[in-house]
């Protein structure tokens, strides 16, 4: 049996609640339970004051801005990203938790307008807003049509993978876990009939055993299996030992075809092992962090959309490209070639030990280059 290749979209954290959610056509409303401000209109305040007036309300597909058209050229086969926000009215604030994301439902055509297929929900913002806001976070996107991973009604649920069907080219299977080590509260995780997460305890082999019987189950020839892990700090490049010893079982033992990395506010490295990909860290593409002072060393204003091209028949990286976009005004628009020069010396440093580099086309597009 052969199979045509599969192009593959993914992207980090898409942070569409709090400032963004007030630019948009419906915002919900703005108070915020964090000690440095009380309504998310401050952040849209920060955001014009360093980079100037965001015509409000924007319309849907303004946040995306280039990446449209680079997604346009690109003609990805699915489009796979980490949804890190609840999208409800919910009221009832997650107790003792400083920061709390959420998106109005009215406005979920935002990541419509960009023909979103899969998102990743285990992450430290999907409960912001308790179970009654996951719930109606998990209505709204089934309603608008996408489907989602990592949190469910049930434990069962927020363990399935969400099935992305690529007609007769295949399918994608995504799995989404989300980790301690990126702030998940551990009373987060579903149980039994308890709403949740897909809680990652611990990175132990008997961990990945377990995933690897669930990935194993379900995989058919020709589908590609994307692992979705939010996980490790926001800021920083290191990565665990324990991270890549864990990707390499996933992909050793569960058939892991990518591991599509998030949590940190800025890209990391990435690894090509056995032929498969993986990111460790994909950064954030959207956010209102814009005019936050701290860590500018590391360029958080600086966002990659990750087109991965994949051999269903084996699974093997065929391509890797990374369009550098940055924020602005809440929106994306095509870095400089400064600032995409800058990133691919970040990524060739950091992916050294990985032994993996990046190179900068003609097009200030990045390519990966691997061993």
């Amino acid at each position: 049996m052969s199979f045509n290749p599969i192009t593959l979209f993914l992207c980090g954290d898409v942070m569409t609640g709090r400032g963004i959610d007030q630019a948009l056509p419906h915002p919900g409303r703005p108070h915020l339970h964090e000690p440095s401000m009380t309504s998310a209109l401050g952040y849209v305040e920060l955001a014009e004051a360093a980079n100037g007036p965001i015509p409000r309300p924007v319309d849907f597909s303004y946040i995306w801005g280039d990446a449209l058209t680079e997604l346009q050229r690109a003609a990805p086969d699915a489009r796979i990203i980490n949804l890190e926000t609840s999208v409800t009215r919910s009221e009832r604030a997650w107790p003792g938790k400083s920061i709390h994301y959420r998106m109005h439902p009215g406005n979920v055509p935002c990541l419509a307008a960009a023909k979103i297929d899969g998102c990743a929900l285990a992450n430290n913002h999907v409960l912001d807003w308790g179970e009654e806001g996951l719930l109606e976070t998990l209505r709204t996107l089934e309603r608008a049509g996408m489907k989602t991973a990592g949190a469910g009604r049930t434990q069962a649920e927020a363990e399935t993978p969400a099935v992305i069907d690529l007609g007769g080219k295949g399918r994608v299977l995504l799995f989404s876990f989300g980790s301690q080590t990126a702030g998940v509260p551990p009373e987060w995780a579903a149980s039994g009939n308890r709403p949740g997460v897909n809680f990652l305890a611990d990175l132990s082999e008997r961990t990945g055993r377990r995933i690897a019987a669930a990935a194993r189950a379900v995989k058919r020839p020709g589908d590609i299996v994307v692992a979705s892990v939010h996980w490790g700090g926001n800021w920083g490049y290191g990565v665990p030992r324990e991270q890549v010893r864990f990707t390499h079982q996933l992909i050793e033992e569960a058939g892991v075809d990518l591991v599509h990395g998030h949590s940190s506010h800025h890209p990391k490295a990435i690894e090509v092992y056995q032929g498969r990909l993986i990111l460790y860290g994909c950064g954030d593409f959207f956010d209102d962090y814009e005019g936050i002072p701290g860590y500018e060393e590391f360029r958080d204003d600086l966002t990659l959309m990750y087109v991965a091209r994949v051999d269903p028949s084996s699974g093997r990286l065929l391509g890797l490209q990374m369009t550098p976009l940055q924020i602005r005004r809440f929106r994306l628009r095509r870095a400089s070639a400064a600032d995409a020069q800058w990133l691919r010396d970040v990524l060739t440093r950091e992916g050294r030990p990985f032994g993996t580099r990046v190179e900068l086309d003609a097009e200030r597009t990045l390519v990966l280059r691997w061993s």
